[in-house]
């Protein structure tokens, strides 16, 4: 329900959608006034009701992805990515929905409890997992644990109780290069996570695993990459995997009988980008499953994916407040009151948004400007070289799309200027999800001298 303490927001007067609103939540929309309302809320309001920066979440864009995938795939398991953004709140919601949940640390695990998620829909994988995440993990009694290394088999071995048997994956790199970006292109050799083909270390793993009686090996895992919008590295993916299976039935007379195909699904940052198509996406895995599986009989495995940013990004929004306008040279810098500290994802990937002004109608021409964030780097970069109006000015509201995964999941402490707060929309209505970090949050831990 809506804080008590705050004014009710008024009703927006809906408006036709325009071109440059397609990569926002299906419910945005203009308003009166140059403003743009998502879930029925006004952002200009949000902005003057919860402070800037803020990030608005649209609780109904995310139930109803949630719900594309379950359409998609009604016969294979469904899990959320945690990493792309996670509050007991998004938890709540994709339970809901049907999706399961993946996690890799034990501070994810733990927030997924504390909301109620049940164990045994959780997956928890990553390439270096403390004795702290495997122990949470078998104490919690997660649904599997994919292995990512031959040292972890043991360790987590150790930890299942007499009686018990966890069941595992194992992650498989199957050669295929993908992603929007080289740091997360993670289906070659050439990077941090899972066990390779091409050296034999994938069924090294297989063999152990299957020595340890307290391990069950129930599939094999890959994740390609992120930011993927083509369906063909996929199937390539696929077959390879459906390859190894085979392999292992051959040599240990197992049939598995799962097998995750991780996520990846990219999604428009901006007007004219192409997100993948995730029905398009399950007719054809669906139909390469089958043929790939006939060809080696092999019985059809159920599949596992794991979508994070197709989830929650393109369902939230964040809006920042204009601070100063600067001409250096020939270029034109907007400084907004957030920045690297609450979206480090220009700085590190080099992502181009679409940011909007909101909150007052303007008949100026638009002029290139680059809208940069408050922090002592000049790598602070939120959008280079973006059109907005020739007379933005100090005090004007910027709303920038897409911003749902991995810009709060990924936010620092940088200068001290503390992370946003999340609030969710729905319906006309507004609630907070995660309060602003404030300077006691800050503090509390620094036990002084």
């Amino acid at each position: 329900m809506a804080l008590t303490d705050a004014p009710a927001l008024p009703a927006p007067a809906v408006l036709p959608l325009d071109g440059c609103l397609s990569v926002w939540p299906a419910s945005a929309r203009t308003a009166p006034g140059g403003d743009i309302s998502v879930g029925g809320v006004p952002l200009a309001s949000v902005a003057e009701r919860f402070g800037t920066p803020v990030y608005v979440l649209d609780e109904g864009e995310v139930r109803g992805r949630c719900r594309t995938y379950r359409s998609a795939f009604p016969e294979a398991d469904v899990v959320y990515a945690a990493k792309a953004f996670l509050c007991r709140a998004v938890a709540q919601w994709v339970r809901d929905e049907g999706l399961g949940l993946d996690v890799c640390s034990a501070g994810e695990l733990g927030l997924a409890m504390a909301a109620g998620f049940p164990p045994e829909r959780i997956v928890m994988h990553g390439n270096a997992k403390s004795p702290e995440d495997l122990r949470a993990a078998v104490a919690y009694g997660v649904g599997r644990i994919v292995i990512d290394s031959t040292s972890e088999i043991a360790r987590l071995a150790a930890l299942v109780p007499p009686g018990r048997r966890q069941q595992v994956l194992v992650r498989v790199v199957p050669g295929v290069a993908a992603g929007g970006h080289a740091a997360v292109r993670t289906g070659t050799d050439d990077q941090k996570f899972g066990l390779s083909v091409t050296d034999g270390s994938a069924q090294h793993a297989v063999t152990r695993v299957l020595e340890q009686p307290g391990l069950r090996l129930v599939g094999l895992h890959c994740h390609i990459g992120s930011q993927i919008d083509s369906v063909k590295p996929y199937q390539a993916a696929l077959r390879r995997m459906i390859g190894l299976m085979a392999r292992i039935r051959d040599q240990h007379g197992l049939e598995l009988p799962q097998l995750d195909l991780g996520g990846g699904h990219a999604i428009a940052y901006r007007p004219g980008e192409q997100a993948l198509d995730v029905p398009a996406l399950a007719q054809r895995i669906r139909a390469e499953l089958a043929d790939g599986c006939a060809r080696v009989g092999l019985p059809v495995p159920r599949l596992t994916l794991e979508p994070g940013r197709a989830v929650t990004g393109p369902a939230g929004v964040v809006v920042y407040r204009v601070l100063t306008v600067k001409q250096t040279g020939s270029h034109t810098f907007v400084a907004v009151d957030g920045g690297m500290s609450d979206n480090p994802r220009p700085a590190l990937y080099g992502v181009r948004y679409a940011p909007r002004l909101i909150g007052r109608h303007t008949t100026a021409t638009p002029r290139q400007v680059t809208v940069v964030g408050r922090h002592c780097e000049a790598g602070d970069v939120l959008a280079a070289d973006v059109e907005l109006p020739a007379d933005v000015h100090p005090g004007d509201l910027l709303a920038v799309p897409a911003a749902g995964a991995y810009h709060l999941s990924m936010a620092s402490g940088y200068n001290l200027v503390g992370r946003p707060p999340v609030v969710a929309v729905a319906d006309g209505d507004a609630r907070v999800l995660v309060r602003r970090e404030s300077l006691e949050d800050m503090t509390v831990r620094d036990i002084g001298v």
